[in-house]
């Protein structure tokens, strides 16, 4: 291969790729603020006695767990000021996207927590007198979120991943700065395994935090 790398000209306008990154994080921290508050509800509501208010809430979570994230963020990018004549901004529009998507995968992390929440516990609470509110703010919420968190971080990860797919749509964010400067270099290359870089570098952390509440969490249970 007749070809000479050079990594200067990515390093030298490393400010855009920097800028994006901002973007990239502020992106999937307010997706999975979104993410984490309506997954626990959808949870809760999918598991509703009720078939009228539980199915819409399935079909809902389905839906956003069974079709590709980037035609959703194609959807509500395109879509919906055509359908609704709602028009917000490209970032908003992104958080809502990836913060649905991410609650959807979030609420079945959430469901298996919260069967797994013992009988007794349950039993203990009615028998103290605490209203279905109380019973789900000090026992199933707490116990659900420190049983899911493993599972919770990864669906995090992979959002911050996901949110590559905005740049489809012009939102400045890492992916979307270094498709323009590997246009300005011509160094695609030298540009996208940096851009590369910086994902694995933001993510290898965090998934090795999983890996360690995974392995604490069966030593206490064994």
């Amino acid at each position: 291969m007749d070809y000479t790398f050079d990594f200067s000209s990515v390093f030298r306008n490393f400010g855009p790729l920097w800028d994006g990154l901002v973007v990239t994080l502020a992106l999937t921290l307010a997706s999975n603020i979104v993410g984490l508050t309506l997954g626990f509800v959808l949870a809760l509501l999918a598991m509703s006695r009720w078939a009228v208010v539980r199915l819409p809430f399935v079909l809902f979570i389905e839906f956003f767990r069974c079709t590709p994230a980037i035609v959703q963020i194609v959807w509500f990018f395109y879509c919906v000021p055509m359908l609704f004549d709602v028009f917000l901004g490209p970032m908003t529009m992104g958080i809502m996207a990836l913060g649905l998507n991410l609650a959807a995968f979030n609420a079945e992390a959430y469901r298996a927590s919260i069967q797994g929440v013992p009988n007794e516990q349950l039993d203990a609470a009615v028998a103290l007198g605490l209203n279905p509110f109380q019973r789900i703010a000090y026992i199933v919420l707490p116990t659900a979120v420190r049983n899911s968190v493993p599972v919770l971080l990864t669906n995090g990860i992979s959002t911050f991943q996901q949110s590559a797919l905005v740049a489809i749509v012009a939102i400045q964010d890492l992916m979307y700065q270094g498709k323009m400067l590997a246009t300005e270099t011509y160094r695609p290359i030298e540009t996208f395994t940096i851009v590369a870089l910086i994902y694995f570098a933001v993510s290898f952390p965090v998934s090795q935090i999983v890996g360690y509440l995974e392995r604490r969490r069966e030593v206490m249970a064994s």
